[in-house]
């Protein structure tokens, strides 16, 4: 009686705001965040094993230092009551991201005939990566705002298409056509979810087998206009893709990928001994190539393991949006598995033949900074919906 009595005062005597944030935490999908500490537990290993001996050895260091550090931002980020940036900021945030796409348009840094960076002198940002967040709050914000009635042409769907395709021409423009497609998945995907009706969605279908037709004409009847749209190493990568043995060099990497992966077969050479990742026959296996090592080092089964683990993950954000009585936090999950979806099967498809190959970093394993934060600010999002899922109204100036 005397224990239970001095635990009550203990926690009656705490200052309101520490109540209120340990009452939150207790609250924290603790399978999602399970699953995260398992990427980056596999991302820090696999990173290692492909550049343990070489110029870019202790990358894997920084990697969990950086997944540390920003796995408590995103605790600390969940606390914070997602209404606040989907009602409030959302257009604030996608005008700083539309001003550092135009920075890296005339300042940016390129590498690989790719304008993607601003060197910030400790990290080179990508801004394109934080671009898709801001898109994703946008159009939560015009979803919530219909509460769930069908989405009209002019008043919904024009919009939301206008605040995604100014950052998709932009990124296009850089060139970075993988990033570009993540952008237009996220508008399906949260229109899809958003109650599109059927007549708008088979327009919509409509127009883009037209584009994809017009493409094809363009590029057998009309080269010359079709190359000023499609940039040179972007056709490369399609000419290779649809027939690897046209062009060796340009099919090179793709080939040493499938070969890797198949090598691999059901349990992998082992750590450290793929032959065709730790030869240099695999370029940047510790990033955009990661699931290459994976595929050659740890076989059918740890690539399953990754993919069971991508596939909780994903379960776990649509359990979370399903249970939201807020069509914004509902609608802003989706954005994220959206997001999440499509890099995932570009990074793998890519690698295995069945898609074109284009810059795009596998979630949670692949090194890199600005997809790295990118991620785990989407996934404070997402444990914000779970901790703070009460109903909201858009006419109502007080966050439930």
């Amino acid at each position: 009686m005397d224990r239970v009595r001095l635990s009550f005062v203990r926690v009656e005597g705490l200052p309101g705001w520490v109540y209120y944030m340990l009452s939150k935490l207790k609250k924290m999908d603790i399978p999602i965040m399970g699953i995260l500490i398992c990427f980056m537990v596999m991302s820090t290993f696999i990173i290692y094993s492909v550049t343990w001996d070489t110029k870019y050895s202790g990358l894997h260091t920084n990697n969990w230092v950086t997944f540390a550090v920003l796995f408590v931002a995103m605790i600390g980020l969940s606390l914070v009551d997602y209404r606040i940036w989907v009602r409030q900021l959302p257009y604030v945030l996608y005008g700083v991201g539309i001003v550092l796409l135009v920075i890296v348009k005339f300042k940016g840094l390129t590498i690989n005939g790719s304008t993607r960076w601003i060197d910030l002198g400790v990290m080179q940002f990508q801004p394109s990566e934080l671009m898709k967040l801001f898109v994703i709050l946008v159009a939560a914000k015009l979803l919530a705002e219909r509460n769930g009635e069908p989405l009209r042409f002019v008043r919904d769907i024009v919009p939301i298409g206008i605040v995604v395709i100014i950052p998709f021409a932009m990124v296009m423009l850089q060139p970075d056509m993988g990033t570009s497609i993540v952008f237009l998945a996220i508008f399906l995907g949260m229109l899809w979810v958003g109650n599109i009706r059927k007549k708008h969605a088979l327009l919509g279908a409509a127009s883009i087998a037209a584009v994809i037709v017009i493409l094809v004409g363009l590029y057998h009847y009309q080269f010359d206009l079709f190359s000023k749209i499609i940039k040179p190493h972007q056709l490369n990568r399609i000419e290779t893709f649809l027939d690897p043995a046209s062009d060796p060099d340009q099919s090179w990497h793709v080939l040493n990928s499938k070969i890797a992966i198949a090598t691999g077969q059901l349990y992998g050479d082992g750590f450290r001994n793929g032959h065709y990742v730790q030869n240099g026959y695999i370029p940047y296996g510790y990033a955009d190539s990661i699931f290459v090592v994976i595929g050659e080092e740890f076989g059918f089964a740890g690539a399953a393991v990754l993919l069971f683990l991508y596939f909780l993950l994903i379960y776990r954000m649509v359990l979370i949006s399903l249970a939201c009585k807020d069509l914004a936090g509902c609608y802003l999950i989706i954005g994220v598995v959206s997001m999440l979806t499509l890099q995932i099967f570009e990074n793998i498809a890519m690698h295995i033949g069945l898609m074109p190959l284009s810059g795009i970093a596998l979630p949670f394993i692949s090194y890199g900074g600005s997809s790295l934060l990118t991620n785990m600010i989407a996934m404070g999002f997402v444990m914000s919906v779970k901790l703070h899922p009460g109903s909201f109204s858009f006419g109502d100036e007080r966050l439930s």
